[in-house]
């Protein structure tokens, strides 16, 4: 038994579901008889104050928000020897451990623009909120028994108003945060176009053995376009993916607007604001490209003219279940 193993008055822990360099996962009955994940960080977790910190926000905001595409925290306790964090149990796990489980390289079409859906929902919610997430990848993207997904790991997750500390994954991070500039709810849908070109074209639009091969790719290259890629892919969708990937923040749509786009190539409505998960299906019309502000882009996403400074390094987050940022998925 691990220090990470430990009793938490209340909770019968049953199976470890995962264990990172930070915490590890159990599955767990709560007091009320719930079936949940428990995360309980390592003891030498809270002697550092950087991460002991990191969980205890994560702690905070995770019961904090409250919306269906955010994975819920049920309680929890931010500091201490018996600090711990009880949110929902999702019985498919992370969405990297589903591909992996499946052996495949791209989701069936219906199945990723779903799950792509349900996290820019997650994401417009956050935006809205002040909030940045900071860490959207595959490993923090849950999927429940109806293959809903949900976006978790709010440890770097803070409000702009209030600042925080910048920090990414390297493949997902957006160009702004490898110069070492601050995150913003743009940085977040940079991350969500690498996630729309990973679950609908098979494959991260740039890869690296290094960090200083993905920063270099990252800051300096542009991606094929996701309808050569896959042409069942909605023009429309692909178009949000690739203006998602602009180099320049105030060039990307927001998650809002990408949400809607996917809803209407699945043939849904989407919702108003305040009913954000419910839609309803209708005979969609081929829809426009569009923009950050719902009007058809009048230019192409700008490229450099020229290799941009040395950025300074970001932090460097490495995944809770001790994922090496640096090795590739099969």
């Amino acid at each position: 038994m691990t220090d990470s193993d430990r009793a938490i008055p209340g909770y019968a822990l049953h199976r470890v579901l995962g264990r990172g360099n930070t915490s590890a996962v159990h599955l767990a009955i709560d007091p009320e008889g719930r079936k949940v994940a428990l995360k309980i960080p390592h003891t030498e977790t809270l002697r550092v104050q950087d991460a002991a910190e990191r969980f205890a926000n994560e702690v905070r905001l995770s019961l904090k928000f409250r919306h269906p595409r955010l994975v819920r925290g049920w309680a929890g306790t931010p500091h201490g020897q018996l600090a711990f964090l009880s949110m929902e149990f999702y019985p498919k796990g992370s969405l990297s451990d589903h591909l992996e489980k499946m052996m495949v390289r791209r989701l069936e079409l219906p199945q990723a623009l779903r799950i792509l859906a349900d996290v820019a929902s997650a994401l417009s919610y956050l935006h809205k909120q002040g909030a940045v997430h900071q860490d959207v990848k595959t490993h923090n993207v849950y999927l429940n028994d109806e293959g809903r997904a949900a976006l978790g790991d709010m440890g770097s997750t803070y409000f702009v108003a209030q600042g925080g500390k910048v920090s990414g994954s390297p493949y997902y991070m957006a160009p702004e945060i490898y110069h070492g500039e601050t995150s913003s709810s743009a940085s977040d849908v940079y991350s969500l176009g690498i996630l729309m070109y990973e679950l609908l074209g098979g494959d991260r639009p740039f890869n690296g053995n290094t960090y200083e091969e993905l920063m270099v790719a990252h800051l300096t290259r542009f991606p094929v376009s996701l309808s050569h890629i896959n042409p069942e892919v909605a023009r429309s969708v692909a178009k949000m993916a690739e203006l998602a990937l602009a180099k320049r923040p105030n060039d990307r749509p927001t998650a809002e607007a990408i949400r809607r786009e996917i809803l209407l190539a699945l043939g849904e409505i989407p919702a108003e604001e305040g009913g954000e998960d419910e839609t309803r299906k209708v005979q969609a019309e081929p829809a426009k490209n569009v923009g950050r502000h719902g009007t058809t882009p009048q230019r192409p996403v700008p490229r450099p003219t020229e290799a941009p400074a040395p950025p300074a390094k970001a932090e460097k987050v490495e995944d809770k279940r001790g994922w090496n940022p640096f090795r590739r998925r099969k």
